[in-house]
């Protein structure tokens, strides 16, 4: 299985067929879903399967689609535009330069469940070491409440992560947390005694590929529990090309919005901001009205002179 695809095999709910949505939408406890139970999936002509798909297309978090969009640096306390991220131009002193990844923004606008999200966010990034690709997973947790933004900005994901010649690779897959037995597991994730023991294990390049398998396969073994779900898993690939099609790499925040496949065509960025005093990415024409999608906002950085190393980030828990 490529990187790209490693959660392929895991589907978010909204790849679900409507049995096992409403399966897992039971599990999750979810108060408004249909009483009756969703219709097989070949009874296209049931009354029930017209009433589940009309509440389906009510939820955010059915969308499997995103939009791509990249927000310019430099600080500003005035409306700030986004551009769509394939059409920036590349930084070519980016090549082969050591970046700084961070979370800067999870909102979590709708998610299945309602209330309170605990949510499990794996970041891969694909780098250069020693002219060998490598593959690296970062696993965090955060909370949330429905409609609201997860309490993080500026998170480290990777620090140290080499561009290399032809860019860098990017894949975010979320899992909504519901199971109390792995609740408890990812408070454990959260505690000072794990992270510190991270920080001496990412001190040593052999070490990193055992520890991302390791995180991969906790984010992966946690989406098929009982009571947990998928919800966004996209892919981001920044080189230096011009090819129209790709996106580009770049010192700046990139923004991943999961958007219905019926609105790609007519997405259009010039409609939403990004307001640098409240954080968050808002209507055009009226600032008040925040962009009511989930959304993933990530940073992008060039470090001063060379690290030396590649690790993992260990911040300490948000608050």
């Amino acid at each position: 299985m490529t990187p790209e695809k490693w959660f392929d095999d895991v589907p978010v709910i909204g790849r679900m067929n409507p049995v096992q949505a409403g399966k897992k939408l039971r599990e999750l406890g979810t108060l408004d879903i249909p009483d009756e139970p969703p219709p097989d999936e070949e009874d296209e002509k049931t009354s029930a399967l017209g009433g589940w798909r009309n509440w389906w297309s009510t939820k955010l978090w059915r969308h499997t689609g995103h939009a791509f969009g990249y927000i310019a640096p430099g600080a500003s306390d005035q409306i700030v535009s986004i551009r769509h991220a394939g059409s920036i131009k590349a930084d070519n002193s980016l090549k082969n330069a050591r970046l700084k990844i961070t979370l800067d923004r999870l909102r979590i606008a709708e998610y299945p469940g309602g209330g309170t999200h605990h949510v499990l966010f794996d970041f891969y990034a694909q780098t250069q070491i020693a002219g060998n690709l490598e593959h690296l997973h970062f696993n965090a947790t955060f909370r949330g409440r429905e409609g609201e933004h997860a309490a993080l900005v500026g998170y480290p994901l990777f620090v140290g992560l080499e561009a290399g010649p032809e860019g860098v690779a990017f894949k975010c897959f979320t899992v909504n947390v519901k199971n109390d037995q792995d609740e408890s597991l990812l408070g454990f994730l959260d505690s000072d005694v794990f992270k510190a023991g991270l920080r001496l294990v990412t001190t040593a390049q052999p070490a990193l590929a055992p520890l991302s398998m390791m995180a991969s396969g906790l984010a992966r073994g946690l989406a098929q529990r009982n009571r947990n779900v998928a919800v966004q898993d996209f892919y981001m690939g920044l080189d230096f090309s011009n090819i129209s099609t790709r996106a580009r790499l770049a010192e700046g925040s990139y923004l991943a919005v999961q958007i219905p496949e019926a609105d790609q065509t007519s997405w259009d960025w010039g409609l939403w901001k990004y307001n640098p005093i409240s954080g968050a990415v808002v209507s055009a024409s009226d600032p008040k009205q925040p962009l009511r999608f989930n959304y993933v906002v990530f940073g992008v950085s060039k470090m001063d002179g060379d690290s030396g190393q590649i690790q993992s980030a260990t911040p300490q828990k948000p608050r």
